[in-house]
């Protein structure tokens, strides 16, 4: 036995974005027996499982448009206005799961886009989310995933900024500073969520208490790589795994401190797991 001592991130899971989206799933499930979710309800395969198990039904927008009469999940990373337009030509019921942080910034961005200002969106391309906003712009928005590719565009003078919601913050305003001492007038809105960015400054304390450090994401969780990489700065000991089958007992020494921490889209309970699984070793 290696006797680890093991501790779970309290501030670690879900996000109430996603908390919402899965109560909402959850309680449909129990009443209907099945539901269709379009895409996949929360980056977490392990918890898409469970909740497929339950007869959640995940379909993409080509099923969409051939489904009929039914209701269909969106979930909290929003979906553009066609989506909408799809539900009301084919009878569907939309449980409308999309995060509040996310349906405020659709707006803002709709509002400038009606305004004809031209609008730069800091995020990753083809993400969920980013997918939503760039809808609000009959997609004229411009999408970058760093400074490099934004300065790779022929920049107006006036720039509107936004960014997707699970974004660094302090790359947000590292690329409207860079913008300025370029001469370019921006228009800095941050919209970056304070429950994601905040878990940035808690996990850096979390981390730097513990000999070893086990993060727990999905393996397309785009907040869970740049959670994992704040670990593992402050951290080097910090290994990442999606499931526990990936944990590695030569990670580990007798008599070391543990801690597991994951990602908005991490469930407790597959911490939890994790958790065990350790202090089973």
């Amino acid at each position: 036995m290696l006797s680890l001592r093991v501790t779970i991130d309290s501030n670690s899971g879900f996000c109430f974005g996603v908390v919402y989206a899965i109560q909402m799933a959850e309680d449909l499930l129990d009443e209907q027996g099945y539901l269709y979710c379009l895409g996949d309800i929360v980056h977490n395969d392990e918890e898409v499982e469970r909740l497929q198990k339950r007869g959640l039904r995940i379909i993409d927008h080509m099923q969409l448009r051939k489904l009929r009469n039914e209701a269909v999940l969106i979930r909290a990373h929003g979906e553009p206005p066609e989506t909408y337009q799809t539900a009301l030509q084919n009878n569907l019921t939309l449980v409308d799961a999309s995060c509040p942080v996310v349906l405020k910034l659709q707006n803002r961005i709709k509002t400038s886009y009606d305004k004809d200002e031209q609008i730069f969106i800091y995020g990753k391309h083809g993400h969920a989310e980013v997918m939503g906003l760039l809808g609000q712009t009959n997609n004229k928005a411009v999408v970058f995933e760093n400074m490099d590719e934004l300065l790779q565009h022929e920049l107006p003078a006036k720039i509107t900024l936004y960014s997707q919601t699970t974004k660094s913050t302090d790359n947000f305003y590292s690329i409207k500073n860079r913008l300025e001492q370029q001469g370019f007038v921006v228009e800095a809105n941050d919209t970056i969520c304070r429950q994601v960015s905040n878990r940035d400054k808690e996990l850096r304390k979390f981390a730097a208490q513990f000999d070893k450090i086990v993060f727990v994401s999905g393996t397309k969780s785009s907040n869970g790589k740049v959670l994992y990489q704040v670990c593992k700065n402050t951290n080097p000991y910090t290994y990442f795994i999606s499931k526990v089958e990936e944990l590695q007992p030569e990670w580990f020494e007798a008599g070391d401190t543990v801690g597991i921490c994951g990602a908005t889209s991490t469930p407790m309970w597959l911490m939890e797991e994790v958790r065990n699984s350790l202090q089973a070793l």
